[in-house]
């Protein structure tokens, strides 16, 4: 989720709005990602939602009324359209925080950078998926990405637009982790991103879904994410690692010498951030989203053609803007009545103590078993109320099956 300040943080009911909207306003790209979710290729499609269904669109997040949800254009490549400047100054104009991911391309020149920034854009994301072209442009499929996504870097921070970076976590860049925190600390961004592989569009294809980490992994990454929250001068989130909430709570009760269960009800209560609960002056550096942002609960995600879904990654629509109003499908269709239902998570997630703050990834969930309810395969964490069930309680998920390799 992007995370932005916002004054209205707490008065936020996600049931009735969401934190964030995320439109892909279009699926052509020039590069050519490896695990592309939208499977991008160069050209528009002619399906695409039009510059008049982008202002209505403005309007409909307008109508969740204050706080107004972060609005993301993301893709594709939004640099594609023409008319990007025109979608970045009509949402500023009616109140809306607006941010941006490009892909680090020719089309983004220092021009491009200056005129986002005229038009308002609050902050630009850009992709850094290895500590050097060799893995980064192997990774994006074309060549100069790496060199040209710093450069782009440069010609914000001339111009005063924030940043962020997002790195896909896959096997390949592991190891690369260090080096790209020391880019990110060097060059002034305000978030790291770190994305958890969710086996859709490209990503589905066997030879990227074996470069996934497995559920172990997942926890050292997040345990490793969290020493990093101590001394890094920009702010640190896992995407689709929901759980990383639950080590977070663990880690920083350990720290106050009091019960994960004592600062979760703390954490519920005053719905803090997970910025503000790593840190223990609670500085206020970049509000994130409250704990309990999931998949359809706080985040929306709308096509380039117009389909709602409660993720970019979760591949389920409740229903298509051009028939009905983004605020009635968000908040009346059945699809997200139902991810947001938690007691219809099965499984282990759904008994555990860290369910409301966490859920699981209902994206991951439905990639790998086909259920969006089931519980997220890649946590390795057993609840209390899960090792001590009675054999045949709590659904069928003692012996799961997934579709690719094995969690663990």
């Amino acid at each position: 989720m992007w995370h932005v300040s916002c004054t209205f943080k707490y008065l936020m009911e996600f049931s009735q709005r969401p934190f964030t909207v995320i439109w892909e306003t279009t699926r052509a790209c020039d590069l050519a990602c490896l695990h592309c979710r939208a499977e991008a290729n160069r050209w528009r499609s002619a399906g695409e939602l039009a510059f008049a269904d982008a202002q209505r669109l403005i309007c409909d997040i307008k109508a969740f009324g204050l706080p107004y949800p972060i609005f993301v254009l993301t893709g594709g490549d939004p640099a594609k359209r023409p008319d990007i400047f025109d979608i970045i100054a009509c949402a500023k104009a009616e109140g809306l925080r607006v941010a941006m991911t490009p892909s680090a391309t020719p089309l983004i020149t220092r021009d491009m950078v200056r005129r986002f920034a005229a038009a308002g854009l609050v902050r630009l994301a850009l992709s850094l998926d290895g500590k050097d072209s060799p893995t980064h442009d192997g990774f994006r499929g074309v060549e100069g990405s790496f060199s040209r996504t710093l450069q782009i870097l440069d010609w914000c921070r001339e111009f005063g637009l924030e940043t962020q970076i997002h790195t896909t976590v896959t096997r390949h860049v592991l190891g690369d982790l260090p080096a790209i925190e020391q880019i990110i600390g060097e060059r002034g961004i305000k978030l790291w991103a770190l994305f958890l592989l969710i086996a859709v569009g490209r990503a589905a294809r066997p030879e990227i879904r074996r470069l996934n980490l497995n559920a172990r992994q997942f926890e050292s990454l997040f345990h490793w994410l969290y020493d990093l929250t101590k001394s890094a001068p920009f702010d640190v989130t896992p995407r689709e690692g929901f759980h990383y909430r639950r080590v977070l709570l663990q880690r920083r009760a350990a720290e106050l010498g009091i019960s994960a269960e004592e600062l979760l009800m703390n954490a519920a209560k005053k719905q803090w951030t997970p910025t503000e609960l790593a840190s223990s002056t609670q500085a206020a550096r970049i509000v994130r989203a409250p704990l309990g942002v999931n998949d359809g609960k706080g985040v929306v995600f709308v096509s380039h053609q117009g389909d709602v879904q409660p993720s970019g990654f979760l591949n389920l629509v409740g229903g298509n803007i051009r028939s009905k109003s983004l605020t009635d499908i968000y908040r009346n269709s059945p699809l997200f009545l139902r991810v947001r239902d938690y007691s219809l998570i099965q499984g282990k997630c759904g008994v555990c103590e860290f369910k409301n703050i966490c859920g699981g990834s209902r994206a991951r969930a439905y990639t790998l078993t086909g259920d969006p309810m089931h519980s997220d395969p890649y946590c390795i964490y057993q609840p209390a109320a899960w090792k001590t069930r009675p054999r045949g309680n709590f659904g069928s998920q003692g012996q799961i099956k997934v579709t690719s390799q094995a969690p663990v």
